[in-house]
């Protein structure tokens, strides 16, 4: 891979990261989320052209 290709992904990947953070810190806040309760989280990744779909699954908690 080059040097951009591999800039581009690293820059939409903490695109992503950020906005779900703030995505999800907003939901548990709007929720009233109990201290230590826990949620199931997923993420499904598609990258047209490239037939990809890539899942991610675990566990969020609402902190102590």
């Amino acid at each position: 891979m080059n040097d951009d290709f591999n800039m581009s992904m690293r820059k939409f990947l903490k695109q992503v990261g950020v906005t779900s953070q703030q995505a999800i810190e907003e939901a548990l806040r709007d929720k009233g989320a109990a201290p230590g309760q826990t949620f199931e989280a997923k993420v499904v990744l598609t990258v047209e052209g490239l037939d990809l779909e890539h899942v991610v699954t675990g566990k969020i908690g609402s902190g102590s």
